[in-house]
Order: structure tokens, then sequence, then C-alpha cells
């Protein structure tokens, strides 16, 4: 059997004014997976999601592709785990669509001929190659989110991770957003709120309650079984 692409085995955090975030949760991602997390907002997710490229160190076991997550080890797992943060903005800093994409290969130590090349490919694979010279300011939401991956694409990673992707996405926003995400062919880790998205794009669904993992299995057991508190996050969001 192949080893899964992320292990975590008793991840435990706790924030610095007392907030114990993470209770002891146990995951695996297998190859070829693409895995929703759910749950209320404060439940843990966000803080699990940024222990995967150790943007977060807590206690327990943490291995990205075999290699455990830790500061020798940061460099080679930030390149093959991407990503991409729910505020797109937080991730879009430079003068042009372009400059920002090149700008992680570019910091990598490629040459810019070919950190351009790499970003080009990248604009193209998401549809927004015809804003490569426009300020990221400039576009909408749905596309601010597209060039966001379009940079973590650009640094071709084995692995995707994505928090709250619809987040300020009108409806068809969300329809295009999912039609490429089902494109790419990495594994995926989609922390959200929204079934409808989830159910789209994932085999199988996690549920956070209070620092752990309360159940897993298929999205619409876990629709079934959690559906009223994910109703609950949802209408929360849209206020």
């Amino acid at each position: 059997m192949m080893p899964p692409l992320i292990e975590v085995r008793g991840l435990r955090y706790c924030y610095e004014d007392g907030t114990r975030a993470l209770n002891g949760v146990d995951f695996r991602l297998e190859r070829g997976e693409t895995v929703a997390l759910f749950g209320a907002n404060g439940s843990g997710k966000t803080t699990f999601v940024l222990h995967l490229n150790g943007l977060l160190a807590g206690e327990g076991i943490v291995e990205v592709c075999g290699l455990p997550v830790n500061p020798q080890n940061i460099p080679e797992i930030r390149r093959k785990i991407g990503l991409v943060f729910q505020d797109s903005e937080s991730q879009l800093f430079m003068p042009t669509v372009l400059e920002d994409v090149a700008f992680g290969p570019l910091n990598s130590g490629m040459s810019r001929q070919d950190a351009v090349e790499r970003a080009q490919a990248a604009l193209q694979t998401v549809g927004m190659s015809a804003a490569a010279a426009k300020a990221p300011y400039h576009l909408s939401a749905g596309e601010k989110k597209r060039v966001a991956i379009a940079g973590i694409l650009a640094m071709d990673p084995e692995i995707l991770v994505l928090d709250e992707p619809t987040t300020s996405l009108d409806p068809p926003g969300q329809g295009a957003l999912a039609e490429l995400l089902v494109r790419l062919p990495q594994p995926k880790i989609l922390a959200t709120h929204d079934v409808p998205f989830a159910r789209a794009l994932c085999d199988r669904a996690v549920f956070f309650q209070q620092g752990v993992i309360a159940a897993e299995g298929p999205v619409e057991d876990i629709v079934i079984r959690f559906g009223w508190e994910l109703a609950l996050e949802r209408s929360k969001l849209r206020r």
C-alpha cells in the first residue's frame, strides 16, 4: 500500500491566549483524494490547515509526502503543498498579475525567463491570461481567487489546500471555481462551509468539532449527520 500524502497523528495546538484550538487530530490524505473539512467557525479547521506547511507548529506528528513538518524540511514541504488563503488579496501584492504569479518561482531561484514562462502557463490554466498586465486590485473577487491559485500552481505543488475558497464569490463565481478545481490533477483539501461546493468536488469529508475530528466519511453521510450545523454556519457567513 502506498503511504498517504499527508498523515497527521495526535495534533494539539494552544494559542497564546490559552485557547485550545486542536485537541488531538488524526488525519490522512490519500493519493488522488479531494477531502472537505467541515465544522463551525472556531472548530479548528484553519488552525489545522496552517500546520500542514509549518505556519503553525503544535504537538504531535505532521508528515507531508513522507517528510516531517519541521524547520529543516519547511522549504521542501512548501514546494509540495500549495496553500490558498481565504482572503485572496493577502496573496496578491505585486503591481501586475503576471508579476504576482511569477513571484514565487523567482523567489525560489528560477531565472526570470523561466519564472515568467511558468507564470504564463499557470495563468492559462486558470483562464486569466488576458489579465496578465492588469493590477490585481482591478480584478473581481472571482478573478482574484483564480490569480491566487495561479500563483500556487506556478510553484508546481503536489497538493492543494484551500481555506474557505468560495468566500465572497457569487454563485457564477463559485461554479467557475468548482469547474477549475475539478480540472486540476492535484489532490486537494478544502476547508469550507459550502455544502454544494463540497458535493461537487470531494470524495470524503471530515467534521471538526471542538478541536477534534468528530466524524468522517462520504460527504453526503456527513451532511446528513451534521446538516443543521452546516446550514447554521453557512447562514452566518451570508449576514
